[in-house]
């Protein structure tokens, strides 16, 4: 590999004429560095996952070994698409990312549907659930601000099914929250990367703290490491540590969304791969480490269904205060996340509507901001609608549904571009190719399959919102692109 920028510029032209169509043709600046873009990878995937969805696991497989597993799964699976986005992100450098690689691979109707499924479902999904998470965990310090105060109650009534629906002073606070982070993206990428930094390391600095002093305490009793401690029917057992898959799959979630930011990643060539690698890394040690202590401190059966596990493991370990602590540091790192997500997303709606596939306005930079900021409006109205739709545990699951179809057809078009564009310089080359990228592959694959049939009202309203985007793409493709 080059050892500078402006060698590696010298031996890849595309690189400078890359630059300059940023500058002139977009108006995105480069100026995210290595560590700027590894903070956002931990800050999109480290946010409210780690700390409300292993009580939700416990229920269904009640083994602390299991658990584990289920998270070094994660992590694993995790690491091995980060190392073939790697490839993609060093090649194709664009604001847009995956949007990009789908679009080049197989079309612009597979892009397309990407970024409409990203719109519907993932990236406002992913926001509308990191907003419900944060006033879970806001209700702590002030009741009257979370899930538990509720305004209006009601249920509907669709063939052969009711869903109970509750408004309630969360959703609110949701949506606030959202709105507030809105407004510093559209004004800007330094403050948004700035507030990205900072809660960043703020929540690895928690976590590991939470980590230090949780492994040197000894105030806690022997986990059972017993794989099926309370004889669990196996096939049961099976079924249910593919559904904990689903949850841990969302608190994985994000490390590909640094793509779409690619545009405005100083040296992408080297630092897009290096960062996908150390941020993914980094998440999956602190991840284990964390669930660990969890069950250091609460027996699987005393956490099963709490959905605050932090907060209550932490009240175990440390008391009140640590409690405290502990959930001030998970506002925090929600926050990041939050932020994060709301930096990346517009990137795939601004690189759509320039080839013509959205709305024209979300092809527009701001002027004086030099942001996407029409399509930051966008994303926030769609994703203020999601805010209000459901709870946290529904929306991770319609969440991670979109999630495992988009990692798939990335993964798929490292495979399609060898083949369809064998001169395409690559900088970096996926490690473990074909191997890694095929695992990666598989195992979306098999965790997808297996909410089809544990989750079929979720999973087919994804496979719906998917569908309707031929109609969509049919009337957008009638419209001239807005020139470049």
């Amino acid at each position: 590999m080059p050892d500078s920028a402006a060698r590696r510029n010298d031996l890849y032209p595309q690189y400078m004429a890359i630059s300059i169509d940023q500058k002139e043709k977009t108006g995105l600046v480069r100026q995210l560095g290595l560590f700027d873009t590894t903070m956002i990878i931990i800050g999109i995937v480290i946010g409210s996952g780690i700390f409300l969805t292993t009580g939700l696991m416990a229920r269904g497989i009640p083994s602390a070994t299991l658990i584990l597993l289920a998270w070094l799964f994660g992590g694993l699976h995790a690491l091995a698409g980060a190392l073939t986005y790697g490839e993609l992100g060093a090649a194709m450098p664009r604001a847009g990312g995956q949007y990009v690689y789908l679009r080049e691979a197989y079309g612009p109707f597979c892009g397309f549907l990407f970024g409409w499924v990203s719109f519907t479902m993932y990236l406002t999904g992913i926001i509308a659930a990191l907003g419900v998470g944060f006033a879970e965990y806001a209700g702590y310090f002030i009741p009257a601000l979370g899930m538990t105060n509720v305004f209006y109650e009601t249920e509907i009534a669709l063939p052969g099914r009711t869903f109970p629906y509750a408004l309630s002073a969360g959703h609110l606070t949701a949506l606030v929250l959202v709105l507030l982070l809105t407004v510093v993206n559209y004004r800007g990428v330094t403050f948004s990367k700035y507030i990205t930094n900072v809660s960043s390391v703020i929540k690895i600095a928690a976590l590991g703290l939470f980590i230090l002093f949780g492994l040197w305490t000894g105030s806690t009793q022997p986990i059972d490491f017993r794989i099926n401690a309370q004889g669990i029917d196996f096939g049961q057992l099976v079924v249910a540590f593919g559904v904990a898959l689903i949850a841990v799959s969302w608190a994985f979630a994000g490390w590909e969304e640094v793509t779409f930011v690619a545009g405005e990643v100083r040296d992408p060539g080297r630092n897009l791969p290096r960062a996908l690698f150390m941020g993914t890394a980094c998440v999956t040690v602190v991840y284990l480490l964390v669930n660990f202590i969890y069950l250091k401190a609460l027996p699987v059966g005393e956490m099963a269904g709490i959905v605050r596990v932090g907060e209550a493991a932490a009240n175990v370990l440390f008391g009140e205060t640590g409690a405290v602590l502990l959930s001030a540091a998970v506002v925090v790192s929600i926050v990041g996340a939050l932020n994060a997500s709301i930096l990346v997303g517009p990137r795939v709606y601004f690189a759509m509507a320039r080839d013509g596939l959205f709305f024209r306005r979300a092809g527009s930079v701001h002027p004086r901001f030099r942001t996407p900021g029409p399509a930051v409006v966008f994303q926030a109205a769609w994703a203020c609608v999601l805010t209000l739709s459901g709870t946290f545990e529904d929306l991770i699951t319609f969440v991670t549904f979109a999630n495992l179809m988009l990692w798939i057809a990335g993964a798929a078009a490292v495979f399609t571009l060898r083949r369809k564009r064998p001169d395409l310089p690559r900088p970096y080359r996926a490690w473990g190719y074909p191997v890694v990228p095929l695992l990666f592959i598989a195992g979306s694959a098999g965790i997808l399959a297996n909410m089809l049939f544990e989750t079929p009202v979720e999973s087919i309203a994804g496979l719906a919102l998917t569908a309707l985007g031929i109609p969509a793409y049919l009337y957008l493709r009638r419209r001239p692109a807005k020139g470049h």
